[in-house]
């Protein structure tokens, strides 16, 4: 895998493509969400946990996911989780009840943590170190927000055409198409040395998280206070593990503190927008689940035009002011967005230009957190620094929907367009207000200069 050009290129294309689909899963049921619940009967918060069981546990196991790879095999892991998320994926398509598919959802987060946690640790193996991996990784992040966007235009096609259930056959055919192509470009030699790994790690920090975000969307104070005594009790469990998830040291690292900070507050503004509009576009202004997912066609091809140019700036801008930049779109792009937004309006009029400058936003913002993140990490770290950030990338998506779908509620009262018009614009200011910080706190990134090379040790009489 790690010889001739074409390999590693081909290698890298198929995980890219796994990591396009992962994110695209996170996306691609949003649109569906209203077909659902008239064929489930299913309320606003059941709906909400379809969305959120993927997301709990997709970002829970990431970082236990890297773990088992490293002792079971990458090449091997990755293959299960696949064929994990293929039958959760076929268990979804054929669920008959709403909490059926809540439960595929869930399964459909694990095979994909397993999966992607692996392809991580595959894209360390190919690119070891330098330049290379930093254009990896920002391949990897154009791909993750890629997969948002193409996922709600997906999800409107499909819908529309061949009904929801057609969303999870896509997962099907497309994971057993990577599991196929597995074998052939991926070595399966590749493993840690480490034996072990933190379960007990793995599932505090999941269920903490899950009861905080249960205690968000359905207005459970006692689910919170659990929640955060889990949270509190993996705190503990990483001082004590002799293999911890998260080693406390590693976190000490300003810049990998914050860049994991930005990261879950950009998700925290951009999953929640791609939510809202699609309700926008179909309760509001009557487009089909077609023409809804279609809607934010255009904010997907701006991703991809973008997302080159992204690596190109930051030599000539700087790091951090990249990304300041990059925030700075996101914040004028949510603020617009909100304040465009009408109960009698039309697309051309709401949603058109504010997602063209979101759409220039989320592949700056992706990739430079992704970058700040692994910059400070040692080669045998590298993989745990690209599984925080991207767990911080799961888990600001959950809280971030369940706090902009709260305000959008709270905010509408009635169901009348202009009621529920008040709600998006209300929530999106709210997304706004994350971009807003995020700005703010990337003006303090600060990487630590590289370590000067040794002198020369020339010999006595070397001209040179």
């Amino acid at each position: 895998m790690r010889g001739a050009p074409e390999s590693r290129r081909g290698a890298l294309a198929l995980l890219a493509a796994t990591q396009l689909l992962m994110i695209m899963d996170t996306a691609i049921i949003n649109v569906a969400l209203p077909s659902v619940g008239r064929d489930l009967g299913a309320g606003s918060e059941g709906l909400s946990w379809v969305a959120n069981a993927y997301l709990i546990t997709f970002g829970g196991l990431l970082l236990l996911g890297g773990r088992a790879a490293d002792r079971f095999g990458h090449r091997r892991l990755f293959t299960g989780g696949l064929a994990l998320l293929a039958a959760a994926s076929a268990a979804g398509g054929l669920a008959q009840s709403a909490g059926a598919l809540i439960a595929a959802r869930a399964a459909q987060g694990v095979g994909a943590a397993l999966a992607a946690a692996a392809a991580f640790a595959l894209l360390l193996v190919l690119f070891p170190d330098g330049p290379a991996r930093h254009k990896a990784l920002g391949a990897f992040a154009a791909m993750g927000g890629l997969g948002g966007v193409l996922g709600t235009v997906l999800g409107g096609v499909l819908t529309d055409l061949l009904g929801w259930r057609s969303t999870f056959w896509l997962n099907v055919a497309v994971a057993a198409v990577l599991g196929a192509l597995a074998p052939r470009l991926l070595d399966g030699r590749t493993r840690g040395t480490g034996p072990g790994f933190d379960l007990l790690g793995a599932v505090t920090a999941t269920g903490g998280l899950g009861l905080v975000a249960y205690a968000l969307v359905g207005r459970s104070p006692l689910a919170g206070a659990a929640g955060l005594a889990l949270l509190a009790g993996f705190a503990v469990v990483q001082t004590r593990a002799a293999r911890p998830l998260v080693p406390p040291a590693v976190l000490r690292r300003p810049a990998l503190r914050l860049a994991n900070g930005l990261s879950a507050l950009a998700q925290m503004a951009l999953f929640p927008m791609f939510f809202l509009v699609s309700l926008y576009l179909q309760s509001v202004l009557g487009h089909s689940a077609l023409t809804g997912g279609l809607g934010l066609l255009p904010l997907s091809l701006v991703v991809v035009a973008t997302a080159p140019l992204t690596g190109r700036l930051i030599p000539l801008l700087g790091l951090g002011r990249t990304m300041t930049l990059g925030f700075g779109l996101l914040l004028a792009g949510m603020v617009w967005l909100a304040l465009a937004l009408s109960a009698d309006g039309t697309f051309a009029t709401t949603v058109l230009a504010p997602s063209l400058v979101l759409g220039a936003a989320l592949p700056l913002v992706m990739v430079t957190t992704n970058v700040a993140a692994t910059a400070e990490a040692a080669p045998e770290e590298t993989g745990l620094a690209s599984g925080l950030v991207n767990t911080s990338q799961q888990f600001g998506s959950v809280l971030g929907l369940a706090v902009l779908v709260a305000v959008a509620t709270t905010r509408t009262g009635t169901a009348t367009p202009q009621a529920e018009t008040a709600g998006y614009q209300a929530a999106l200011l709210v997304g706004a207000a994350f971009a807003a910080a995020a700005a703010l706190l990337s003006v303090r990134l600060s990487l630590p200069a590289p370590a000067p090379a040794p002198p020369r040790q020339d010999r006595v009489g070397d001209p040179r």
